[in-house]
């Protein structure tokens, strides 16, 4: 009897172990390509969530990663030494020269230097890009360790190529972590997009445009083709000739990618066409807000019914000319609420006591505390989607890339207000955060964003990862991917075909008028033939 219930006891403990190991998840390989500064923090957080499902992860960063750490409990690291030039240096530089550039007025030539600004200091880093992929190409030893670990899958941030080209030279399958690319909104390169309702970056329409609004329109997508063929592909082309062939173009290189993992939300985003490997996952690096820390706890509650307003301004514009700064302080200086000012510039002069200046804040967790009634924002697409998550209205400061447009979007379903950097003054930021606090349509209408993105069968998370496995478990997802972009223009859009029925219509409506000339000149023979025969007659008499 003993024997027997050992061996029954082994044989439920089989059973048992059958059924536990039915529901782990398989370890992958994935070699990661991500992009540093805010979009390194979105990389991070999907990379701890497949490093917890037991997937192996290696990342390729560069020797001047500023965010991108080399060592982490969560991956391994392959440094490229070479420099891109994208460090903190170069991004501090660039948005005090925008900014000064922004706040000399709201004219078409300042439009201009700030785009030529931003331009010239691109290709100098897909220059430097292109330079530290080359060597990474050229580099036998790190490349054959690469070959030898057999990576399932590239996940890659499309901001820069490194991740397309990877996949093509080792014929694995490529997943992007995206929303903007290099030369615009990533749709634009996959999926169908009329320029009558599609907004592009940069233009702050909405998806309700008028005749001059689309016009303009157009004329910024003519500008993002210019951008994309004189100053993007020419960085890279030779690298794409030489290391996978003449015939491979850097668009295609994007174009051929198995799934596109898309930060948006449609509760955000303006409707527009789509394609079945795009999956929407915006707002996967939100979460609840955990207790803050016991010096940031005592000044929330030191608000009392007043509550508590947090500003900060991105990983990108760490301080501000000291006259917009001030202009800024004097504003919150005035407000019963108390302030969490991220800010690592010399203190304001006209700083009240109400706000607290901090080097670094835990935004999620102050934006999803109860005292928190307003969130001031540069625009960027984490913190917009954050506050979203916790239903807090929001003043836009918006500066560079897809700030202006983000800040935009909220302000058109009336849950935020956006003010311009060059304009602003201590009289206009006071008005503005007045009238967000007080007039109780922003935040009803925050909060009914947030409950809108809240409402998924999925976490966006969990979308995510399950889409990333399952690219994995079927060695890409080709039955997802349109493949018109290998069709030459004009059959894209059909041009041969048009021009064939018109063609076509052409040579029929040519046989037409030939066969009633035709049928006319019979019919005027016909009539007067007896004409001729009577007056041959008259003649004769």
């Amino acid at each position: 009897l003993f024997k027997y219930r050992v061996k029954m006891q082994r044989l439920w403990l089989w059973i048992g172990l059958c059924v536990l190991c039915s529901t782990v998840v398989h370890g992958g390989k994935l070699l990661v390509f991500p992009s540093d500064g805010s979009h390194w923090l979105n990389m991070e957080v999907m990379i701890e969530a497949l490093h917890s499902r037991g997937h192996q992860i290696v990342v390729v960063r560069t020797s001047d990663s500023w965010y991108i750490k080399e060592k982490s409990q969560f991956y391994t690291s392959i440094t490229l030494d070479r420099p891109t030039g994208f460090d903190r240096d170069f991004i501090t530089t660039l948005v005090a020269r925008l900014l000064e550039i922004k706040r000399e007025g709201k004219s078409l030539w300042t439009r201009c230097k700030l785009e030529f600004e931003q331009v010239g200091k691109a290709y100098k880093v897909f220059t430097k890009a292109s330079g530290a992929m080359k060597w990474l190409l050229d580099n036998k030893e790190i490349m054959q360790s690469i070959k030898n670990t057999n990576f399932d899958l590239i996940l890659s941030d499309p901001v820069a190529p490194f991740g397309a080209i990877m996949a093509n030279y080792l014929k694995l399958p490529l997943v992007f972590n995206v929303r903007w690319m290099t030369h615009g909104d990533g749709h634009f390169e996959i999926a169908p997009s009329p320029l009558s309702y599609v907004p592009l970056m940069g233009t702050q329409f909405s998806d309700r445009m008028s005749f001059f609004q689309r016009l303009q329109n157009v004329l910024a997508y003519g500008f993002m083709k210019a951008l994309l063929s004189w100053v993007v592909i020419p960085s890279y082309d030779d690298l794409i000739k030489t290391y996978l062939g003449p015939d491979i173009e850097y668009t295609s290189l994007f174009q051929a990618a198995d799934l596109w993992l898309m930060r948006v939300d449609f509760v955000f985003e303006f409707p527009r066409p789509t394609m079945p490997n795009v999956v929407y996952m915006g707002g996967f690096q939100c979460k609840p807000a955990k207790p803050l820390p016991e010096h940031l706890e005592e000044f929330a509650q030191s608000s009392g019914e007043h509550g508590l307003i947090i500003m900060s301004l991105g990983t990108f514009i760490a301080e501000l000319p000291p006259d917009l700064a001030d202009e800024i302080a004097a504003a919150f200086a005035k407000l019963p609420q108390k302030v969490i000012w991220r800010y690592q510039g010399a203190k304001p002069a006209t700083l009240g006591n109400n706000t607290l200046l901090v080097d670094w804040m835990p935004q999620n967790d102050l934006l999803g505390h109860p005292k928190t009634k307003l969130f001031v924002s540069h625009g960027g697409t984490n913190g917009i989607q954050e506050a979203i998550y916790h239903g807090v209205p929001v003043i836009g400061l918006p500066l560079i890339f897809d700030q202006p447009d983000n800040v935009r979007r909220l302000e058109v379903r009336g849950a935020g207000k956006v003010l311009d950097f060059f304009t602003l003054t201590e009289e206009i930021f006071s008005q503005g955060i007045q009238e967000v606090l007080h007039d109780p349509s922003y935040r009803t209408n925050m909060q009914r964003l947030s409950r809108l993105h809240r409402d998924q069968p999925m976490k966006p998370m969990d979308t995510a990862v399950f889409w990333i496995e399952f690219v994995m478990r079927h060695k890409g997802a080709a039955h997802l991917r349109t493949e018109s972009y290998k069709l030459p223009w004009y059959s894209y859009h059909s041009v041969d075909v048009m021009l064939f029925l018109a063609g076509i219509t052409l040579v029929i409506s040519m046989i037409f008028v030939a066969l009633i000339r035709c049928s006319c000149r019979r019919c005027v023979k016909t009539k007067t033939c007896p004409y001729i025969k009577k007056a041959d007659k008259k003649k004769k008499h």
